[in-house]
């Protein structure tokens, strides 16, 4: 369960530093040319991959590697409706409650045979 602990932290902390990465020089950089908003993107995602990686060794310890996907994409969704409300300032719709109950039948059906 202590691996399951740590993936979960590590995934959630490299969730913060992609969403980051991908949608934060719409609202930062959006008047400066495309390639700075990617150098910055780029050296913020290498925080990201310092997470990323030593979470997805760890969870593959005790987990299948579609297993850590579909973590990885609930922990990504879950990371990116607040960022989006938040700091984006962008509408919570409901069709994000939808989504959500798709991506627990995903984590259902990947789960139920280590249940």
């Amino acid at each position: 369960m202590r691996e399951f602990g740590w993936t979960v932290i590590l995934l959630s902390l490299s969730n913060v530093f992609m969403t980051f990465a991908w949608y934060a020089h719409l609202k930062e950089l959006s008047q400066r040319p495309w390639w700075i908003a990617a150098l910055v993107s780029w050296g913020i995602a290498l925080f990201e991959y310092l997470l990323q990686v030593p979470a997805n060794r760890i969870g593959h310890t005790i987990l299948t590697i579609p297993q850590l996907k579909i973590l990885q994409e609930v922990i990504t969704l879950g990371v990116f409706v607040p960022f989006a409300y938040f700091y984006l300032k962008q509408g919570v719709k409901l069709d994000f409650l939808w989504a959500g109950c798709c991506m627990i039948g995903a984590v259902y059906f990947m789960f139920r045979s280590h249940a």
